[in-house]
This record gives structure tokens, sequence and C-alpha cells, in this order.
């Protein structure tokens, strides 16, 4: 569906909204069973006004930048319940990806209950305002995310879990076309295959593909264990010609067969490259539903790592942690977990038997899981109060 807009405001209301589900994006973006189940029994009432988050407000203009966790936390003491706030409007709002900048939602009380509505008390419906000037773009991308998409989507590329020999198979970064050591976004290389399997420019064969370096151990900080090889992230590459086999003379007349390496461009570099880095194929554009939910069963996962470049301590909101439960642990995409920092042990000087002293664990904020492996996961920090080290536990949320 596409808008053109000029120096006016578009009143949308629930009908435009129950159109735009066939859009590509709700197509892309699905509504779960379970999601529309809880949803569905929220909407017979509305949810008790406990559970409304305090100072939820009664009126709220959504803003470009809004984010449907930011939009639930506003009104839910939990926001990983995002189902339950969509089902507080259900009539009006059929998928909770579809919501838009511009549009006004009311909170309605009654009977100890409170529902979300796109039309005022008086009856006029909530508003979808776009600025002043001539625009034509689709409604789906106007939608908006569950979490702010900068923080993510560079994620879906660039950790990747691997067994300790997959790099050592992957073709590797030879040279570049003017001897230089360091490589960046622009710069063309010459690959060679290491597994005996050649890199050719073909149908079928990809074309695309990531430069990493170095698989780093990640390992469980309770058991030592190792749960897979994180591979470094460096940046893209595309492929401009394949191997192929050249034959080249030899002193006495005779010619000798060799593999001429392929060649591809850097299109992008996060780190610089060097010779022997790895390439392995990009995989498709992912479309992902992030609608967050608590884990179906109880969840005592540890922070493995924090991502990134730098070595640092401790991580803050919107950054990246890896953890120890996977895919075999029942973790999935959108599972939300508690953040629990771990009590120190101290010493008490204020003793003359300086007694060892373990101070108890806090609750700390929360984490979303968005990409999944085997044995580790990856999820975002969506709020913290302190910051968030390696051996913190996370936790199925609490009612508290």
């Amino acid at each position: 569906m596409t808008v053109f807009a000029t120096a006016r405001t578009l009143s949308i209301g629930a009908t435009l909204l129950a159109a735009t589900l066939t859009s590509a994006y709700a197509q892309s973006y699905p509504v779960t069973a379970t999601q529309r189940s809880t949803a569905q029994q929220v909407a017979q009432q509305g949810i008790p006004e406990s559970e409304l988050a305090a100072g939820a407000p009664e009126r709220y203009t959504v803003k470009r930048g809004d984010t449907l966790w930011g939009i639930s936390g506003l009104y839910l003491r939990k926001p990983w319940r995002w189902p339950d706030l969509w089902g507080m409007n259900l009539g009006a709002i059929a998928n909770p990806h579809l919501i838009y900048p511009g549009q006004v939602l009311y909170l309605v009380r009654s009977n100890g209950y409170a529902r979300l509505s796109t039309t005022a008390p008086g009856g006029e419906p909530g508003v979808v305002r776009l600025s002043p000037h001539t625009r034509e773009s689709s409604l789906s991308e106007l939608a908006l995310p569950t979490l702010p998409p900068h923080l993510i989507e560079p994620f879906l590329a660039e950790p990747l879990i691997v067994d300790a020999g997959t790099l050592q198979r992957a073709p590797r970064i030879i040279a570049t076309t003017d001897k230089r050591v360091l490589m960046a976004s622009g710069d063309r290389a010459y690959v060679r295959s290491s597994d005996g399997s050649p890199v050719l420019k073909q149908a079928g064969s990809p074309d695309s593909f990531r430069v990493f370096r170095d698989a780093k151990p990640l390992k469980d900080p309770i058991t030592a264990e190792v749960l897979g090889y994180e591979a470094k992230y460096l940046g893209l590459a595309k492929l401009v010609d394949g191997e192929s086999v050249v034959q080249l003379p030899q002193g006495n007349g005779d010619t000798a067969t060799q593999a001429s390496p392929a060649t591809v461009d850097l299109i992008k570099a996060k780190n610089e490259i060097y010779t022997g880095d790895r390439l392995l194929p990009a995989p498709p554009q992912e479309f992902i539903n992030y609608v967050p939910h608590a884990p179906k069963t109880d969840v005592h996962a540890t922070v493995v790592s924090i991502y990134g470049d730098s070595a640092a301590l401790y991580a803050s909101q919107n950054q990246v942690i890896a953890i120890n439960r996977g895919q075999q642990d029942g973790m999935d995409i959108g599972t939300v977990l508690e953040v629990i920092s771990t009590g120190a042990r101290i010493v008490d000087k204020t003793t003359r038997s300086r007694d060892v002293v373990q101070l108890p664990d806090e609750r700390n904020g929360y984490a979303m899981v968005f990409k999944v492996f085997d044995r580790v996961s990856y999820a975002l920090i969506t709020t913290a109060q302190r910051g968030v080290t390696v051996g913190d536990k996370l936790l199925t949320p609490t009612d508290h």
C-alpha cells in the first residue's frame, strides 16, 4: 500500500490498520497463535489496573523512533508481555507490528481494568500525521519495530558461532592488488580455497561473503566447557571472478597447471582486513519476529561474553551479550530474561576476624534474545541499572 501525502494531516483509523495486514511487512512478521490467543483473552475485559506501569500515560502520540518495547514499557510493569498490551485494543490493532508514528493511543479504565484504544473518549479516531511535504512511501515501512533496528540489524550478520575447523576450511585472502598489508572498503583482494572446493562464479554458488578472523572459544563461566567458537566479523566481500585453472610456461618449453585465485571486492570493512582472513558465504536477509515474551520454561543462564571489539569489563543498556543457553535449551528469538548482577565476595574489614562475606545478588534489568545458535544465544540489554559483566545471571522474569 502506498500513501501520497501533501501539506495536510491524514487520518488513518482502525479500518486502514486492518487493511495493512496484507502488506509485505505483516507477512514477514506474522502473529503467532500463542500471541493471538493471549491477546484475545485480554481483549475480553482488558488487564487489571495493577498490571499497569506507574505513571502510564492517559494519552500518548506515537513518535518516529519509538519501539514496541518502549511503548509497552510505558503501559505495563512487565514490558515483555506485549501481547497483553496489544490485546487491550485487539479490535483496532489487528497486528502488533503495525503501529505508526502519529497514531494516538488512549488509556481507558473501567471497573478495575484498563485497555488501550485508538479512539478518543469523544469518539474521534487517533490519527497518523505525516510531515507537510509531498511524500511517497509504504505504510509498512513506517510501522514501529520492536527494538531499535540500528542496534539489532548489524548483529544479524556479525556474530557467528562455528566449530573449531570451520574457518580453517574456509577460503582465505592471499593478496591485494598493490601488495598492501591492510585492506579496507573499496579494495580488491584475491582469494584461494582451502579445502579443495574452488570458489566459483556460477549460478547456484554464493557471490556474497562475510570476512572473519579468529575463532575465539566461548567458555561457560560455570563449567569452563567450550560452547562454541565465535568468529570475529570484519566486513563484506563481493565475488568478481571465480578461481580458474591456468597454464604457466616452464623454462623447458613445457607448461604447468596452476589454480588462479578468485577476485573479490571489499564492499564493507568494519575492521582492518589482512591476508589470511577467511570468507564464509553471507546468509540470506532475515525477517524475524521480535515479539518479546517470557521463556516457556524456567531459565538459569549466565553471561558468557560481552560482544564487541573493546575488552570492556561491563556492558550497559543497548549492548549485546552472549549467554550460555541456545536452541538445545529451548531458547528462541524474542525471549526476555531478567538480568541479575552477581553479588561480590568482600572482606569485612569492620571486624578483627576479617570475614569473607558474599553480598546478595541484585536485580539489574532485562535482556532480549535476538539470535540463537545451538548452545549460545545473543541478547540485547534493553534496560540496566548498572553494568553487566561476565558471570552475571539471566533468569525467567519475576512479577516484581
